[in-house]
């Protein structure tokens, strides 16, 4: 271990002595790293507003809004396995730099589409592109970056990510939404997200090429089930993640903010371009917040609360008449939402051996994909069954009746505590 590394180590709140709040972030190539994912993830929102945007002015169906998660999940889910032995036996850093130039390529192929006017099924073309470059970017890019950091800065590192992934989610939504209404269209936010996407290609290139052992092993369907088999056997990791994915699958209402910002409140692309940041600010706030708290002493029941309050909120949203109300409720979605992400985040990674972590990775990357993309069809398909109130508020109730089967499942996860005492 490097001499700086040793005395990074002895500022960590280990024993109660002084929390080094910026630990991670005195690595230069993890805020190399952080920097391009800030802006990578700022360009994806913007995008993801201007396509929900366009396709619902365009077409006024809930069932094409579900299909925009739809058309990247299954890609996604399809080559999880693959994704996560190319991660754990090949170049990271490549493979995460060709992903980035493919997520810059797909938004310059849905600005050519939206600018031309091209048929649904072009958008949803360039979508799967884009779903099939975010399963490789998401294992390897993932495994290269606590490569870049000692273990003991872990926990502090997985708080830095999601305050880093929420201050681009809060950006993102309202860049979106004022480039709509600036612009008159969605062409230019495209443009726009495929100029972020180069820009963290250009911050990543820099990054030190790790001399870490990569998996030796060939290629064969146990080597390829290897994350899931290391997850199914971690009972407890298996429970965090499923929790966090069928909280976020019944209780999402973000897919379905066009409809509720043009039918439901009455307002336009700028308070919708909000109403996507709301949850990201309330996770913003509540994620730098922790990175200046001590580690948690009782950290599963903070996690099981969390989804709880997570499920309340959600159900007063689609209650809610209020523009300000709403934005509140999504808010507190996201704050709520960012205590489950860090705890799920260090426990992952701490119990997870290097050799490994490309294929636990993309594990984690369907449970995730499964709760946002999936979520966002469940979400459109019971809002054109059901109408999207009884959508939203039957998912809060679904979330909270999770959070019940997980306690009583796994009861082991009432009882977790402080995570720092795994490392």
């Amino acid at each position: 271990m490097s001499s700086s590394k040793q005395k990074l180590k002895k500022l960590l709140n280990r024993e109660g002595k002084e929390h080094d709040s910026f630990a991670a972030l005195r690595f230069r190539d993890y805020r190399l790293f952080t920097l391009g994912r800030v802006l990578l993830f700022t360009g994806s929102q913007m995008q993801t507003v201007a396509i929900g945007w366009e396709l619902y002015e365009r077409t006024n169906s809930a069932m094409v809004l579900g299909g925009v998660g739809l058309a990247q999940v299954i890609p996604m889910i399809a080559l999880t396995l693959i994704a996560g032995h190319v991660a754990d036996r090949r170049d990271r850093k490549f493979t995460t730099l060709l992903s980035i130039f493919l997520l810059a390529i797909c938004s310059l192929a849905l600005a050519v589409v939206s600018y031309t006017q091209g048929a649904i099924s072009l958008f949803y073309t360039c979508l799967v592109f884009t779903g099939i470059a975010r399963a490789f970017l998401k294992p390897a890019s993932d495994a290269m970056m606590w490569q870049l950091i000692p273990t003991s800065v872990f926990t502090n590192a997985a708080t830095w990510n999601s305050t880093s992934f929420q201050l681009a989610t809060v950006i993102g939504p309202a860049l979106g939404g004022f480039a709509i209404a600036g612009l008159g269209n969605a062409t230019g936010v495209y443009i726009l997200a495929a100029v972020a996407a180069f820009l963290c290609f250009a911050l990543t290139l820099p990054i030190k090429q790790q001399n870490t052992a990569l998996s030796q092993e060939p290629i064969s369907l146990r080597t390829l089930a290897g994350g899931a088999e290391f997850v199914w056997k971690n009972q407890i990791i298996f429970a965090a993640i499923t929790l966090d994915m069928f909280a976020v699958l019944l209780g999402g209402a973000v897919a379905l903010l066009p409809i509720f910002a043009k039918d439901i409140l009455h307002v336009g692309p700028v308070e919708l371009g909000y109403l996507q940041a709301a949850p990201s600010i309330g996770a913003l706030i509540m994620a730098v917040t922790l990175a200046h708290l001590p580690p948690m002493r009782k950290a599963g029941p903070a996690l099981l609360w969390s989804v709880v309050g997570f499920g309340v909120v959600t159900i007063i949203f689609g209650l809610s008449r209020s523009f300000w109300l709403s934005l509140l409720m999504l808010a507190l979605s996201g704050a709520l939402d960012s205590i489950s992400v860090v705890i799920r985040h260090t426990l992952v990674q701490i119990r997870t051996p290097n050799h490994l972590r490309g294929r636990v990775a993309a594990i984690n990357s369907v449970f995730i994909s499964a709760s946002n993309e999936l979520g966002g069809f469940e979400s459109g398909l019971a809002a054109a069954l059901f109408g999207p109130i009884v959508s939203v508020v039957g998912g809060g109730i679904g979330t909270i009746l999770v959070v019940i089967a997980t306690a009583m499942i796994w009861p082991e996860m009432r009882k977790l505590g402080a995570l720092h005492e795994y490392e």
